[in-house]
C-alpha cells in the first residue's frame, strides 16, 4: 500500500499536480484481463483529452445569462439570518432590503473575478492531491443518503460502520480519486456529533481527498481544525485540503446556516461548492431555459460569498438540476432535461472561469439495475461532455439519493474507469497508427498474434471487472449471474482485501484527541 505522509512536515512538500502519466495509465484496467488479483493502478485524477461539447449557441446563452441578471435585478433572493454576509453585499455596493438583495447588471461577475479560476486540493498523500478546474475531471462518490441498501439485507438505515465501509472501498478503487463527503448519513452517531465521526474516518481509512461537514458553521469550523491538525495550520491557510458542499435553499433563498459554512471555509482559504438544487416545476420554472437562469443567478450569488468573505479564495460552480413527474409529483432523476440543460451549465460556468460541479449518477430506480444504470449513464455522460471538473454522486447513487447501495458503487465505479479512457480520447503516434501491424499481418490474416498486438495488448481496452463477457455457454456454467450479483462478489472481495493506508501515529492521537474532547463538550442531540 502507498504510504500516507500525514505529519505537519507536509507544508514543506511541493503541491502535487496530475500524479500520474496520462498516456501510460489510462487503460491500465486491461490487465484484470491476464489476471483477476492483480491490483490495478489509476491517476491521481483525469486530464481530459476530448473537448467538451457546446450544444447552445452565443445568442441564446447571451439570453440566458440576461435572464439571470434580471433575476437578480428585478426579483433578488434574500438572504435569512446572517447579517454579516448581508453586511459585505451592502459594503460591495449591492441594494440590500431586509433581508431582499438585489444586483445591478454585471455587478455579481465582476466580483467572481477574483476566483481562482483552477486550484490544487492537497491530500495526506501528497501523489493523491487532486486538480480541479481546467481540463481535469474528479470522480467523487455520492453523498447524502441517510439509507444504504445491498442484495442481503436490504434496505436500512445508514451506519458509521457503513460509513466507514464506503470510505474504505473509494479508497481502494482506482478509479475514484476522491473520498467524497457524506457518503452515507451514519444515523447511529448523534446529529451534533457525526460530523467529527465522518471527518476522522475520511482521515483515517484513506489518504485521498476528502470533504468536509456544512452543517453548522461550527461543524464546518471543526472540519476545517481538524484539517488543521492533519496538514499544519501554515500550510492549510495557503492550500486548500477540504472541500464544503453548500446548498442553495432554491428558489432563491440563502439560508443563514448555509452562507456562513461557505464564509467559513472561504474564510480559512478552503473550498466551498456552491450547489442550487432544483427540481423542475417545484424548486424552479418547469422549463429547462428558465431553470438554468434560476440556478445560474443562484449560483453566483453563492460564489461571490466566498469572494467578498476573502478574495482569491477557491469556489466551486456547482449545480444540480433535476426534474419531476408532473403527474404525481415525486422527484426523477436521470433523464434527458436536466442532462441537456447540464451542457448548458457547463458552458456558462466557463464564461465565468470557474472549476464545475455538475450531475453524475443519478437514477431513481430502487435496484442495481438496467433503469438504475440507463439513468445514470444519461446522466454521467452529460457530465463528461459538460466540462465538470469535480463530478460528486458518481458512484453509488440509488432510490434518489435517499439509498448508498453497495452493488450500485461497484457498478459505477467500474463505469467510471471506462469513461478513464473515454476522456483520453484516440492517441495518434506511430505506435497507434500501427503500420508495423499492418505490414506484418498480410491482407486476410489475423491481427491476435502479431507482434504489435502482444506489445499492446494489456492497455489497449479497458476490462471491466463487473461484466460478463464469456459466452453464453460459460456464462450459465458458472451460475447465470447478473451484473448486481457480480458487484455484491466484488465490494464484499475489496472490503476483504482492505488495508488501511500507513498515518503518522502523533497526528492519528491528536485527532483522535480533538474529537473527543469536541464530543464531551455538548450532550448528545438526535435532530
Amino acid at each position: 500500500m502507498t504510504e500516507a505522509v500525514a505529519s505537519t512536515s507536509d507544508a514543506e512538500l511541493p503541491p502535487v499536480a496530475a500524479g500520474t502519466d496520462h498516456k501510460k495509465h489510462r487503460r491500465a484496467g486491461g490487465r484484470e484481463r491476464r489476471d483477476p488479483k492483480a491490483k490495478i493502478n489509476g491517476p491521481a485524477y483525469i486530464q481530459r483529452n476530448i473537448p467538451t461539447y457546446d450544444v447552445m449557441g452565443e445568442e441564446n446563452l447571451q439570453k440566458i445569462e440576461v435572464t439571470a441578471e434580471r433575476i437578480l435585478a428585478e426579483v433578488g433572493l434574500d438572504i435569512r439570518d446572517d447579517d454579516e454576509c448581508l453586511d459585505l453585499f451592502r459594503k460591495a455596493g449591492a441594494k440590500v432590503n431586509g433581508m431582499r438583495v438585489t444586483f445591478e447588471p454585471g455587478h455579481v461577475r465582476e466580483i467572481l473575478k477574483t476566483a481562482p479560476r483552477e486550484f490544487t486540493q492537497h491530500a495526506r498523500n501528497p501523489q493523491r492531491s487532486v486538480q480541479i478546474g481546467g481540463k481535469n475531471v474528479v470522480f467523487s462518490p455520492a453523498y447524502g443518503s441517510p439509507f444504504v441498501m445491498d442484495l442481503d439485507r436490504g434496505r436500512r438505515y445508514g451506519t458509521l460502520e457503513d460509513f466507514q465501509n464506503f470510505i474504505k472501498l473509494a479508497y481502494a478503487c482506482p478509479w475514484l480519486h476522491h473520498s467524497g463527503g457524506t457518503v452515507c448519513e451514519p444515523t447511529d452517531v448523534p446529529v451534533n456529533k457525526r460530523h467529527l465521526d465522518m471527518v476522522y474516518s475520511h482521515m483515517r481509512y484513506s489518504d485521498k481527498a476528502y470533504m468536509g461537514s456544512i452543517t453548522s458553521e461550527e461543524r464546518a469550523e471543526d472540519s476545517i481544525e481538524m484539517s488543521r491538525i492533519l496538514f499544519g495550520r501554515e500550510f492549510v491557510d495557503q492550500n486548500c485540503v477540504i472541500l464544503g458542499n453548500v446548498n442553495v435553499n432554491s428558489p432563491l433563498l440563502w439560508d443563514g446556516t448555509m452562507t456562513k459554512s461557505a464564509r467559513a471555509y472561504a474564510r480559512a482559504n478552503q473550498a466551498a461548492v456552491i450547489v442550487p438544487f432544483i427540481l423542475g416545476g417545484a424548486m424552479g420554472p418547469v422549463t429547462n431555459a428558465g431553470a438554468i437562469a434560476q440556478a445560474h443567478a443562484e449560483t453566483m450569488v453563492g460564489c461571490a460569498i466566498t469572494q467578498l468573505e476573502r478574495p482569491g479564495a477557491p469556489v466551486i460552480y456547482g449545480n444540480f438540476l433535476s426534474s419531476m413527474s408532473l403527474r404525481s409529483g415525486s422527484p426523477t432523476f436521470g433523464t434527458p432535461e436536466p442532462a441537456i440543460g447540464s451542457m448548458v451549465i457547463g458552458q456558462l460556468a466557463r464564461r465565468l472561469n470557474l472549476p464545475l460541479r455538475c450531475a453524475g449518477s443519478f437514477t431513481t430506480s430502487k435496484l442495481p439495475d438496467g433503469q438504475a444504470m440507463q439513468e445514470s449513464v444519461m446522466s454521467m455522460l452529460s457530465a463528461i461532455h459538460c466540462g465538470a471538473n469535480f463530478i460528486l454522486h458518481s458512484a453509488g447513487f440509488l432510490d434518489g439519493l435517499l439509498s448508498m447501495s453497495y452493488e450500485k458503487f461497484m457498478m459505477d465505479a467500474d463505469f467510471c474507469g471506462a469513461l478513464h479512457s473515454y476522456l483520453g480520447g484516440v492517441v495518434v503516434d506511430d505506435n497507434t497508427l500501427a503500420m508495423d501491424a499492418f505490414k506484418e499481418v498480410t491482407p486476410g490474416g489475423h491481427y491476435l498474434g502479431s507482434a504489435h498486438t502482444m506489445a499492446n495488448y494489456t492497455t489497449a481496452f479497458f476490462d471491466s471487472t463487473i461484466s460478463d463477457n464469456t459466452p453464453f455457454e460459460s456464462w450459465v456454467e458458472a451460475g447465470k449471474t447478473d451484473s448486481a450479483t457480480r458487484a455484491n462478489i466484488r465490494w464484499k472481495t475489496a472490503l476483504a482485501d482492505y488495508e488501511a493506508p500507513v498515518m503518522d501515529v502523533a497526528v492519528d492521537e491528536a485527532l483522535k484527541d480533538f474529537v473527543a474532547r469536541k464530543k464531551a463538550a455538548t450532550t448528545d442531540q438526535w435532530y
